[in-house]
């Protein structure tokens, strides 16, 4: 608005996108798990956030925003934390979503969801919130109910034991280095990251193989866990054991504990570069049913 009393076009647009969207509240939830089991498998990482501790920002990790349509219905979500992600967003919750945080300023690390909604989100964000340091605009996104005969499970593979999340941290790091392309450890010397390591070992949801000398040979963690769907990550094989299979047998392994113990579908995202990747992930059973994309900051 200026002095005068005159409000821009844009601004106009601004506070009419600001007026669609507000931070929910705990007595939304049963809205926003609606929306969110519309899509189990895309909605995985935010539905098991949301499952597990409500709507509270400060036991979220931060805000789920809402978008609400010409009627008053809320139809689109926006998780608002160490991650940016989109859910079941048209092009004007978008919109909607790109204005209140371009106002809000960035604090998340990444922008991560369905590719197309993230795309647009980012295309209007980037003036304000780039540069990037890497954008992945492709990552197909993999699921399966059913795993394939063809591969054997590795017997080796084993759930990880409280007393081994030491020697899980340096695969753990590893991974993530080589993955995002900046250790965890950076900021807080890798306390929030150690407690991930060990919060997915205490639930059971970290797996591996373990060498003769001790050392981790192949990793891979269950992320995200709903009624619907689990979500596999982490997927990791030691540098010197690469080439050998051991990424099928042991995707296998915890694809098979996953179907029968977790959730009816399991799914993962994986960059269109990783060719090897992709294929091991097909051979296992694995099937492209959407795609993904990442903006890394």
């Amino acid at each position: 608005m200026l002095d005068r009393g005159v409000m821009l076009p844009g601004a106009f647009q601004a506070a009419r996108a600001l007026a669609t969207t507000r931070v929910l509240e705990p007595a939304d939830l049963a809205d926003a798990l609606e929306i969110l089991h519309r899509d189990p498998v895309a909605n995985a990482f935010v539905a098991t956030r949301v499952e597990a501790v409500g709507l509270d920002p400060w036991r979220l990790g931060g805000e789920m925003w809402g978008w609400y349509d010409g009627d008053g219905v809320l139809d689109a979500l926006c998780y608002a934390g160490a991650n940016l992600v989109l859910v079941n967003a048209g092009t004007a919750a978008v919109t909607a979503f790109a204005e209140r945080a371009r106002r809000q300023g960035r604090r998340c690390s990444s922008i991560v969801g369905p590719a197309e909604a993230t795309a647009s989100f980012w295309a209007l964000m980037e003036r304000s919130w780039g540069p990037a340091r890497e954008v992945r605009g492709h990552q197909p996104l993999l699921a399966t109910s059913v795993p394939s005969p063809e591969i054997a499970p590795d017997p080796l593979v084993r759930r990880v034991r409280r007393d081994e999340v030491d020697a899980m941290m340096p695969a753990c790091v590893a991974m993530f280095t080589e993955e995002v392309g900046v250790s965890p450890l950076a900021g807080d010397g890798g306390l929030l990251y150690q407690a991930r390591v060990a919060e997915l070992v205490t639930t059971g949801r970290s797996f591996a193989r373990f060498g003769e000398d001790g050392q981790v040979v192949f990793k891979a963690e269950i992320g995200a866990v709903t009624a619907g769907a689990c979500q596999i990550q982490g997927v990791w094989v030691a540098p010197e054991h690469r080439g050998r299979g051991l990424s099928e047998t042991g995707m296998a392994a915890v694809l098979d504990v996953a179907l029968r113990e977790v959730a009816p579908v399991v799914s993962l995202y994986v960059n269109d570069f990783n060719l090897r990747a992709r294929a091991a992930y097909r051979r296992v059973g694995f099937r492209e049913v959407g795609a993904f994309m990442s903006v890394l900051f």
